[in-house]
């Protein structure tokens, strides 16, 4: 539908009337097995971390549906909710990127197993490195001039190896028996089993690492991997399971060879191995075995695990806030909107009015802007009815109470010269009260024909001068003897000023502006129609010779029922209709209609009126059309006397 055609009156007076009266866990030191065998260390090996593929993780709570309160008012269309879906869209939104963030701990376990391969790198260079000690230090000649490994030797630098890494070393001669370890000592009283204890654990240091056990525990809910505790990974360096086979390590460094190894128990407990040949001049005379628990990994994994919870509550704090925020600056205003037009339904009066959000500067207030000012729209229709209403009821009443008056006394009188005034009198008000009703049920269909008629590109240079040819002729077929009206056309050149709209209506403009120029024309007058094009827009006069427009009517001549006549003229042929129909038809068409007085020097020479309407490239507008359609098959409206 083209801008400005966008009436929709009742056609119906008594569908007027009737409207208006509507209202409105720690690990286990038994069935070790190997993490990674001898040599490079495998990364395809499963380290038993986070969820195997296939398992189920526990499925979280989905919120209520429902959560408005027992005592809520029900609004039409579930609009009143105690987290709207907007609310809830946006906290998914916000959300999407913490948990990508929280479902990345899922490869923690990659993380894990490069850990894992530096550690056994790093242990077989230390044991290389003490073979290496050992084999300068701890190798004597015996009896027989031999080179052999010598115990106590031994025993002693594997005890100041122990002092300064805090890892388990055992020495093995190169028959496979074992002479020293780290965690055994030899003295008069015996061999005596060294154990670290476990740290101290004060009300204080009970309360923290309670905390971070239970954030293990949402971790383990997560999918992520689950240290131990801090002992488990020295219980299971110590246990037999592990120093058994690990001889594996033993026999190939025996042979000349290092080699590494992870072990992991059912608990998910690590354990490293590493083992190297002490040698002399490439005479393999013992082996060196290193035995480290998990303890370095398992922190490390916690600590990362834990900074990504805190970062990840961090997170989630932030974007639940900024959420509701966000949610609050569009959510909640779209909320009072929506009450609000539901108040202004139905509410009976003007009581209500439509929020001002116009001060945010965004599209909320845009839309507040559009609502209050299409609330008004409405308001000031429903004025425009009720007062339309009130001046059809006081026009149909004037010639009804004159009809009355002239049947009362037609009744009492007798005298038939007098009984024949009455009838005519009898008779002008009927066809007052035609036309009247007539041109009342024009004016109300005429919102709706604008509405849906298929607008179109309008020559009005072609459309001025076929009617000043058509009122020449209408003129010169009277045959008065006095001069007739005369007509001047001052027009742009045919086809340079065009328009877009519907001709017919126009035409019903100019005939009307035209018609009332002649009746107040004195004979021998000038009746001037120009067009002209200035600054995109199509301006159209009609001048006359006649009295003029009297000063403070020149905007109430274009009120409904408003007339102003000749003397001369006789009393009720005219509605006072036709220039509130043609302002209403140049409005719908994006235009304006106003008269002004045209002066000789202070007196008044006649009345101009203008008409300003918006021009149109017919290169570009030819095709253009509504978006409604004309509809067809309405029948035409009875109107009733």
């Amino acid at each position: 539908m083209p801008p400005g055609l966008w009436f929709g009156r009742a056609a119906v007076l008594n569908e007027i009337k009737r409207d208006l009266g509507q209202d409105g866990g720690a690990g286990s030191a038994s069935a070790a097995r190997p993490l990674a065998a001898a040599g490079p260390f495998n990364p395809n090996t499963r380290l038993n971390v986070g969820p195997a593929p296939g398992d189920v993780l526990p499925e979280l709570e989905s919120p209520s549906a429902d959560n408005r309160p027992a005592d809520a008012e029900p609004v039409k269309g579930n609009r009143q909710r105690a987290f709207s879906t907007l609310t809830l869209r946006i906290l998914a939104v916000n959300l999407m990127a913490l948990l990508v963030l929280v479902g990345s701990v899922m490869f923690l376990d990659q993380y894990r197993r490069q850990l894992i391969e530096r550690e056994l790198t790093n242990l077989a260079t230390e044991a290389q490195i003490f073979a290496a000690m050992v084999g300068e230090g701890a190798v004597v000649e015996d009896v027989d001039n031999e080179i052999v490994l010598s115990p106590p030797l031994g025993r002693q630098m594997v005890r100041r190896l122990n002092e300064t890494t805090q890892t388990r070393s055992r020495l093995f001669l190169g028959n496979g028996q074992v002479v020293a370890d780290s965690h055994m000592l030899r003295g008069g009283l015996g061999i005596v089993e060294i154990e670290e204890l476990p740290p101290l654990v004060n009300d204080e240091t009970a309360v923290w690492n309670n905390s971070w056990h239970l954030s293990d525990r949402w971790a383990d809910l997560l999918g992520m991997p689950a240290p131990a505790e801090d002992d488990g990974g020295r219980q299971l360096a110590r246990g037999t399971a592990i120093t058994q086979s690990a001889m594996e390590n033993v026999n190939r460094a025996l042979v000349g060879h290092v080699s590494s190894t992870a072990w992991a128990s059912d608990g998910d407990d690590v354990a490293f191995t590493a083992a190297a040949p002490v040698q002399q001049f490439k005479q393999v005379l013992g082996a060196v075995l290193l035995i480290r628990d998990g303890s370095q990994l398992k922190a490390a994994m916690t600590e990362v695990r834990r900074s990504i919870l805190y970062i990840s509550m961090i997170a989630l704090s932030v974007t639940v806030l900024l959420s509701l925020y966000l949610a609050g600056t569009i959510e909640r205003p779209l909320r009072r909107l929506a009450r609000a037009a539901d108040r202004v339904r139905n509410s009976p009066g003007r009581t209500s009015q439509i929020p001002d959000f116009t001060a945010r500067r965004d599209e909320i207030g845009d839309l507040s802007l559009a609502l209050r000012e299409m609330t008004e729209t409405l308001w000031q229709r429903l004025d425009s009815i009720e007062a339309f209403a009130a001046d059809v009821a006081h026009e149909i009443k004037n010639p009804l109470t004159s009809l009355r008056s002239a049947v009362e006394t037609a009744s009492r009188v007798t005298d038939p010269v007098q009984q024949q005034k009455l009838m005519a009198i009898v008779q002008d008000d009927v066809r007052r009260l035609d036309r009247l009703i007539t041109d009342i049920s024009n004016a109300s269909r005429l919102d709706a024909e604008l509405s849906r008629a298929n607008a179109e590109v309008i020559d009005l240079s072609q459309m001025l001068g076929m009617l000043a040819d058509m009122y020449r002729h209408t003129i010169a077929s009277d045959g008065e003897d006095e001069a007739p009206v005369e007509f001047i056309l001052s027009l742009p050149q045919a086809g340079k000023l065009h328009v877009l709209g519907l001709e017919g209506r126009l035409v019903q403009v100019l005939q009307n502006l035209i018609t009332n120029a002649m009746s107040f024309s004195p004979a021998g007058g000038r009746i001037i129609l120009t067009a002209t094009h200035h600054s995109e827009r199509a301006i159209i006069t009609v001048e006359d010779d006649g009295p003029g427009i009297p000063e403070g009517k020149l905007d109430a001549i274009f009120d409904r029922f408003y007339s102003e006549r000749p003397k001369t003229e006789k009393f009720g042929t005219h509605s006072g209709l036709g220039l509130s129909i043609s302002k209403q038809i140049i409005e719908a068409h994006n235009g304006t209609i106003r008269v002004e007085n045209r002066y000789s020097g202070k007196d008044v020479i006649g009345a101009r009126f203008i008409i300003d309407l918006p021009a149109a490239d017919p290169s570009v507008t030819r095709a253009a059309r509504r978006d409604r359609p004309v509809e067809k098959g309405r029948g035409k409206r009875k109107s009733a006397a």
